[in-house]
Formats: C-alpha cells, sequence, structure tokens
C-alpha cells in the first residue's frame, strides 16, 4: 500500500495543473455555457409548450 502511495505522489508531480488564472477562466466559462444551454433547452421548452397549447385549445 505505501509503494501504491509513493508511485501516485510520483505521478501527481508530473501533471501539469493550470494556474490559478486558468482555473478561473474555464469555470466561468464552464457557467456561461450551462446557462446558454440553459436559456436554450429553456426556449425551446417555452416554444413547444405554447405550441402544444394551441393545438389543444384549437381541437
Amino acid at each position: 500500500m505505501l509503494a501504491y502511495l509513493r508511485s501516485v505522489r510520483e505521478e501527481l508531480a508530473h501533471v501539469a495543473w493550470p494556474s490559478p488564472r486558468e482555473t478561473a477562466i474555464y469555470t466561468t466559462l464552464v457557467i456561461l455555457i450551462s446557462l446558454a444551454t440553459g436559456a436554450y433547452l429553456g426556449l425551446f421548452d417555452a416554444i413547444f409548450l405554447w405550441l402544444l397549447d394551441r393545438l389543444v385549445l384549437f381541437s
């Protein structure tokens, strides 16, 4: 088990970790894309709901 943990520690030393600035940029990008996707899906949901409502009322 100790050998495994040493191996993990050695591998983590080789990882190219992002800088705090890169982390902030990527986090902001993910949040903005998530909000845009939610707005896009919400818009289509509202349109389909409106169309379905009109279809049911005119039936």
